[in-house]
């Protein structure tokens, strides 16, 4: 025999609360972030580009060197993270 279900809480049209299959929301922080956030991220960006593309062109001294690419990636990566944090 199948079970009879209670016409209350089945149905297309029951709100999810009177079924019991909702979720309370957690609640969230608010805070914004500081005006400079988001300037940082600009900057590392903007820096990690530049010493990318000065490392290719020979101009930094040294001429060509692994080492500018991992300081210019690893600006770009630090942006890229911050920007994720920021709200």
């Amino acid at each position: 025999m199948a079970k009879l279900k209670n016409s209350k809480t089945a149905g297309r049209y029951v709100a999810p609360e009177v079924r019991g299959r909702i979720t309370p929301k957690k609640q969230r922080e608010t805070e914004a972030s500081h005006a400079q956030f988001g300037w940082l991220i600009v900057q590392l960006m903007a820096f990690g580009i530049i010493v990318i593309t000065l490392n290719y062109l020979s101009v930094l001294p040294g001429s060509v060197s692994s080492w500018y690419l991992v300081m210019g990636l690893v600006s770009l990566f630090s942006g890229f993270f911050l920007a994720t944090k920021y709200r």
